[in-house]
């Protein structure tokens, strides 16, 4: 009989981490769910235990409170089964910043960012020791695109992008691998009080969660690090991240641009 292997989703009441969660049963992982609402969690657990028949532990936790950031931090760093962490909880909040409230953007800086850093730096000295793990962090198309309403959103999705980069980098002679996904529109609940109804959106640009999930996993089988789930043409991401190092290596001269006229 083979090891016991736990996956542990964020977000994971609804939506993306709810696709997450029955695609990861279905291949055999337990799972720990953790989200703020119970119920609805405790539903999603229910449904995957008969689907599935894994053990799902319903974990209730607000991501964007300390103490209960710490709850999930204790069962990453203590639950030897814990093979794969899903960071897909977020908050978006889309508003002008003039027009926006500070705490809003704080909670969005929270969950998007913080959260993830945390449960990231739990997780990761046992997938390191253990030279095996997965991490998957959910960011945003608008982690490379910010509108007049998203500044801060995109900050904050801007921010996933760079740190699991990083993170890749860090990684890259070892077993933990980590995979960076870029959703585009999706139909999640995330909607609901972001500011702008899904309903104001073009719908021929919005893709199903389970649309969005299934091409994120076979992003992910097929060794991908960085799974654009709507984007047709791989080689743009290719020529995007290209002009992107060669914008960095430009940058490398320690001397001002000679447009500058700098004496």
């Amino acid at each position: 009989m083979s090891a016991p292997k736990t996956a542990v989703i964020t977000g994971a009441s609804s939506g993306i981490g709810a696709v997450y969660a029955d695609r990861f049963a279905k291949r055999g992982y337990d799972l720990v769910l953790v989200a703020r609402r119970v119920d609805r969690l405790e539903d999603v657990a229910d449904q995957i235990r008969k689907a599935h028949g894994v053990n799902v532990e319903a974990l209730q936790a607000d991501l964007e409170k300390d103490n209960d950031i710490a709850k999930v931090e204790r069962v990453l760093s203590t639950n030897p089964t814990v093979r794969i962490l899903v960071n897909n909880a977020g908050l978006a909040r889309l508003k002008p910043l003039a027009q926006s409230l500070l705490q809003d953007s704080l909670a969005q800086i929270a969950l998007n960012m913080t959260s993830l850093t945390r449960l990231t730096h739990a997780v990761l000295p046992a997938f390191v020791k253990a030279n095996d793990g997965l991490i998957i962090n959910i960011a945003s198309v608008l982690g490379i695109h910010a509108l007049p309403v998203s500044a801060v959103y995109s900050g904050t999705k801007g921010f996933v992008i760079n740190f699991t980069r990083g993170l890749q980098e860090e990684l890259a002679s070892t077993g933990v691998r980590v995979q960076l996904v870029n959703p585009a529109t999706t139909a999640t609940e995330i909607w609901d009080n972001s500011g702008i109804p899904l309903s104001a959106l073009n719908q021929e640009a919005v893709m199903t969660t389970e649309n969005m999930v299934d091409a994120a996993l076979s992003g992910l089988d097929n060794g991908e690090k960085v799974t654009w789930p709507s984007v047709a043409d791989a080689t743009l991401w290719d020529r995007y991240d290209e002009a992107r190092s060669a914008l960095f290596a430009a940058t490398q001269t320690g001397k001002p641009a000679p447009r500058y006229n700098i004496a």
